[in-house]
């Protein structure tokens, strides 16, 4: 059970230092203001988009004969024999639910962010601390709220995340929301079923809990 729920935490954690790098550099700059919000409607692009097109899309891109495969070979990076098998695996599952899921990181990170006066890191600087001094003992402090909001909002959506890793992820690439489903409709085991999805509730209210414990669930920043 722990190596179909660990994608879920892990893929959490990866969002946050996605969305972290991409938010901090424009969120804290008045002048980049136009950036970043051009950065944060090429984010929200795929809510505009069908969760299937997106899916199908992936396929397209990661299967042996699509364009990435296409691309590696006609620059020498592999060759035609040796194409990467990254679909219908848990490569495709979290390339794929990156894609799907990153907003839900970026736009917790991006309310908190930009509420962080530019002026602390400025103080920070006149007192002579480094840039990563700065960064890490006055912004990320500071940046805790959104980081904690969007890895349990992200953890929770992806534990329990269907429809992309029964597209993308082949057999070897399931979840544990596919599991259920399985055990729901073929195998008819709904004692196993349930007992799944306990799993889940008391995964996410643990990480709730923890969470509550570690930043404060008051200090939530979700925008």
């Amino acid at each position: 059970m722990r190596s179909h729920a660990a994608p879920g935490n892990a893929r959490g954690l990866r969002h946050s230092d996605l969305a972290h790098t991409d938010k901090d550099t424009h969120s804290r700059h008045p002048g980049h203001r136009t950036d970043s919000n051009l950065l944060l409607i090429l984010v929200l692009v795929p809510f505009w988009t069908s969760l299937l097109v997106r899916t199908t899309a992936w396929i397209v891109l990661l299967q042996t004969q699509g364009v990435l495969n296409d691309l590696m070979v006609l620059i020498g990076l592999v060759s035609d024999d040796g194409r990467l098998a990254m679909v219908y695996n848990m490569t495709g599952t979290i390339v794929a639910m990156t894609h799907v899921l990153l907003p839900f990181m970026v736009l917790p990170l991006y309310s908190v962010m930009r509420g962080i006066p530019s002026t602390h890191m400025n103080a920070a600087a006149s007192l002579g601390a480094t840039p990563l001094q700065a960064f890490l003992r006055v912004y990320w402090p500071q940046s805790l709220p959104g980081v904690g909001a969007g890895a349990l909002l992200v953890f929770i959506l992806a534990i329990g995340y269907y429809i992309t890793p029964a597209l993308v992820g082949g057999s070897d690439g399931q979840l544990i929301s596919n599991m259920i489903a399985y055990h729901m409709q073929t195998s008819l085991n709904w004692g196993l079923a349930a007992a799944l999805g306990g799993v889940l509730l008391v995964g996410v209210l643990v990480l709730y809990a923890v969470y509550d414990r570690l930043v404060g669930v008051e200090r939530m920043g979700l925008g």
